[in-house]
């Protein structure tokens, strides 16, 4: 990548919706060349994909919680990503280091939605030992946008 690959991508984590005509200005290159650039991008996988960032409470999800799930051994660990990944009120699934084995970040409807997450889902899942929960009372910052440094967007 260089810094106008850089630039395209910063460009286009700000504003999804971007045109290749405005990203083309932005970068002082032809529409094409700037076409052809993003096509190279999402072939590489450094472009994962395109969203929308909605509001969730406007869809009925009125809590955001961070589940801690400890797995009593890493042979259930590809079982415990699969069902995860099929669950469509978990945004986010992490294994990290520390005492959990995973952290999922989810949204759900409420209480009673989320009781059922934990108890009816999560803790039937084969390996899972405990899961430790904080809901999120109100958010400070959320974001997607990964900043690129100076450096690399301006070539340095």
């Amino acid at each position: 990548m260089d810094a106008l690959d850089y630039r395209i991508v910063d460009m286009l984590q700000r504003d999804g919706r971007a045109t290749q005509l405005e990203l083309s200005r932005g970068v002082k290159l032809s529409q094409p060349a700037v076409a052809e650039r993003i096509r190279k991008l999402e072939e590489k996988g450094i472009i994962t994909g395109y969203t929308a960032r909605v509001d969730a409470t406007q869809l009925g999800k009125d809590i955001t919680a961070f589940i801690g799930v400890s797995i009593e051994h890493p042979k259930h660990f590809e079982g415990f990503a699969r069902k995860v990944a099929e669950l469509p009120d978990v945004l986010e699934a992490h294994r990290v280091a520390g005492q959990d084995s995973y952290v999922l970040k989810v949204k759900t409807a409420n209480t009673r939605t989320l009781d059922s997450l934990l108890v009816e889902t999560l803790r039937t899942i084969p390996g899972v030992t405990r899961t430790s929960t904080t809901i999120v009372l109100s958010t400070l910052k959320e974001d997607t946008h990964v900043r690129v440094p100076d450096e690399l967007l301006n070539g340095e």
